[in-house]
């Protein structure tokens, strides 16, 4: 083996075990959904107590709500494990009965597209909570909340497309 081709793999050992600096990324993003926890079950006691005065509309927001926190952990959890096991390292849980079907199958491309159509599913519950206390809000900000969430679904399905044409072209997806 000639020096060159041992400093070339001395820098390729380096680079690849580089990885690992990601894992304290992932651990931050569990703490974020420590948070999400604490703030979900914060909103259930806050309301708990006035569960029997709250009007229709005032429960459906509260729904929402708790809806949107839980839509929030669900992405936080699917980028913590897919991320994890696509850019540091492979999970060894083969043979664990509660292993989602998903793991191990969502390649960066998959996991871009599930992140947009979460984004998407979060945008549309804040419009929808916006519309069922519309009194609130004024014209513009209405107008606003809509275009940003049309952005969304703008650029969700650009992704799509482009990654459908990069599959079509044999490209690899990123």
């Amino acid at each position: 083996m000639t020096k060159s081709n041992k400093v070339e793999r001395g820098l390729e050992s380096i680079l690849f075990a580089s990885r690992w600096l990601m894992a304290p990324f992932y651990a931050g993003l569990v703490l974020a959904l420590l948070t999400l926890m604490v703030v979900f079950i914060h909103d259930i006691f806050l309301e708990l107590p006035h569960m029997f005065t709250l009007t229709e509309t005032q429960v459906i927001l509260w729904v929402l709500t708790l809806i949107d926190l839980s839509l929030a952990a669900n992405l936080l959890v699917m980028v913590i494990l897919s991320g994890y096991e696509n850019f540091v390292s492979k999970f060894d849980i083969a043979g664990h009965p509660d292993k989602p079907e998903w793991m191990g199958k969502i390649d960066f491309s998959a996991m871009k597209l599930k992140l947009v159509s979460s984004i998407v599913a979060i945008s549309a519950i804040h419009l929808l909570k916006a519309f069922m206390s519309i009194e609130t809000y004024n014209r513009e900000h209405l107008i606003l909340l809509m275009a940003i969430h049309l952005t969304f679904v703008v650029s969700g399905v650009l992704l799509a497309v482009m990654d459908w044409v990069a599959e079509k072209a044999g490209e690899p997806q990123h």
